[in-house]
């Protein structure tokens, strides 16, 4: 890996949403503008969730690298059933 290069391949995400996680647990949600090989990100129209679960429009902002525990893409994701929860009326009875 030379230098320029990031750890990360965020090319797939540009001009798309994504929401960042900050190592505060703090995360933004917006339009990924640009990115650098340290993970720096440049967010439009992002929206802060504050630590007292508020949503604060924020606009244009930079993530710093340093910070991001983790980016992930908004688009396209959908919401599925947890399959692990327990159907009601079932596992009830210590069935063996």
């Amino acid at each position: 890996m030379s230098k320029s290069q990031s750890i990360l391949d965020l090319s797939p995400s540009l001009n798309k949403p994504v929401l960042v996680t900050f190592q505060t647990n703090l995360t933004a949600r917006g339009t990924l503008m640009g990115y650098d090989e340290l993970v720096n990100l440049v967010l439009k129209d992002a929206t802060m969730q504050l630590a007292d679960g508020v949503d604060k429009e924020v606009g244009l902002i930079v993530c710093r690298g340093s910070q991001v525990v983790g980016v992930e893409g908004l688009e396209g994701r959908q919401r599925v059933e947890d399959p692990f929860k327990e159907v009601e009326g079932e596992g009830e009875g210590g069935e063996e």
